[in-house]
């Protein structure tokens, strides 16, 4: 069976490859999902440790476990051969869901920690998975699909969790490990699936550049080179990074407070359509065979993103559109902006100005300062502005992003042009 498998894999049938790598893919971040989301329909209510209301204690805590890897992540997956790949999807996901076990039968605030225990091996997984698919003709397919999980699977396993606790009775402190238990085999499959997946082939590293381990010399040059580009990248990527969690995190507050608060499937219902839309349009960046123009393309669908939040707040704001709307439309705005820098945007950048290296270590530079912005957000949210209610302090996230947005892409835009210009006049002195 394996060695049919892998002849198929490696063959030159690009719809079976791309099929299952998808697949595989789509599947095993899905899963994840699973462990990570779930505890966020939770409202906890009148709880609050140390000052901190309770769910946003919580949040901060699943995000410091998460953060930390990030960083952690920067070496560890730069660096992660091959070989080992499978075995730390495994393992990450055991410890995630026995801290979410023991999370459940701590007492407060003490369960704080193994909510941070949670959070640390699962800010591992993106990486591995990615590292899979980075690098080939079809990187932008392969990436829209490992996407698709964490719009829409972050939609189900939320609305799974509701009903845990609404139809089987699970409290709110039991019903996330209840809910992984459900994910852990499908994971386990997904992942044997994944570690089937051939490496990129010659046509593709001539196409997208060859991929490498990187230690600690090689990330140094390369962010010597693109240094400035690479921090402005980052705060874009902060930003929506910040809306997009607090978003998630708190999807079940501002329903709640536009009169949806029992339904449980207007968490997977919005992001159904926000992941045929984002993933639709992303994908197509495929057909692009220029790399520069494909980075730049990359970039006009991160503007959009920002453009699509702030005008549909302002719709909203005005009676134009319905809640219904406004939540799906600032859903597709976020991951319209967000997706690129997770799966295709560093791709490109890679293979624009081949440079041997891989995605892994862009992506979690760009996560580690990421997730502190969604911390500060919610810290300000508890401690700056504590009567503001989550629908409100949504709305004003959503114009702020739309006008720092705008400004940040720009400087992006104009310094890579520049980038790309200079690597080509040097190109053709040599010529």
């Amino acid at each position: 069976m394996k060695i049919n498998l892998n002849k198929k894999l490696s063959a030159k049938n690009s719809f079976v490859f791309t099929a299952y790598a998808v697949i595989a893919a789509f599947g095993t971040y899905s899963c994840m999902i699973g462990f990570r989301r779930p505890f966020t329909v939770g409202l906890f209510e009148g709880l609050s440790v140390f000052g901190i209301d309770y769910k946003i204690a919580l949040v901060i805590s699943h995000l410091l476990g998460y953060i930390l890897v990030k960083f952690l992540g920067i070496k560890f997956i730069s660096e992660m051969p091959r070989s080992k790949r499978a075995f730390m999807l495994i393992l990450m996901i055991l410890i995630a869901e026995i801290s979410l076990v023991i999370f459940a039968y701590t007492p407060i605030p003490y369960n704080l920690i193994f909510m941070f225990t949670n959070g640390m091996p699962l800010g591992m997984i993106w990486g591995l998975v990615f590292s899979y698919l980075e690098g080939r003709r079809f990187t932008e397919v392969l990436g829209a699909g490992l996407s698709a999980a964490f719009i829409i699977t972050s939609g189900f396993a939320k609305t799974l969790g509701k009903i845990v606790m609404l139809d089987w009775g699970f409290s709110e402190f039991s019903m996330p490990f209840v809910t992984g238990v459900l994910f852990i085999l499908p994971y386990i499959f997904f992942v044997w699936m994944l570690n089937r997946i051939p490496d990129p082939n010659k046509e593709d590293e001539s196409l997208r550049t060859k991929r490498i381990q990187m230690f600690a010399k090689d990330r140094v040059a390369f962010f010597r080179k693109f240094a400035f580009g690479l921090i402005v990248l980052t705060l874009i990527y902060m930003m929506f990074n910040a809306y997009k969690d607090f978003r998630d995190n708190f999807a079940a507050d501002i329903w709640k407070e536009l009169g949806y608060g029992n339904q449980s499937g207007m968490f997977t219902s919005t992001e159904a359509y926000v992941t045929i839309g984002v993933l639709g349009s992303l994908s197509l960046i495929m057909l692009i065979k220029n790399n520069f123009k494909a980075l730049l393309v990359n970039h006009l669908a991160v503007l959009a993103g920002v453009l699509i939040i702030g005008l549909s707040t302002f719709l909203f704001e005005g009676k134009i559109i319905s809640p219904y709307f406004w939540i799906l439309l600032t859903g597709f705005g976020a991951f319209l902006g967000y997706v690129p820098f997770n799966a295709i945007l560093f791709d490109r950048l890679i293979a624009t100005f081949k440079y041997e290296s891989n995605s892994g270590f862009l992506i979690y530079f760009a996560d580690s300062f990421a997730y502190l912005t969604s911390i500060g957000v919610m810290l300000f949210k508890n401690f700056g502005v504590p009567k503001q209610s989550s629908m409100s302090y949504f709305i004003n996230a959503g114009y702020v992003i739309m006008f720092t947005g705008i400004v940040l892409i720009s400087i992006s835009i104009f310094y890579y042009y520049n980038k790309y210009k200079k690597l080509n006049i040097t190109e053709n002195e040599h010529q």
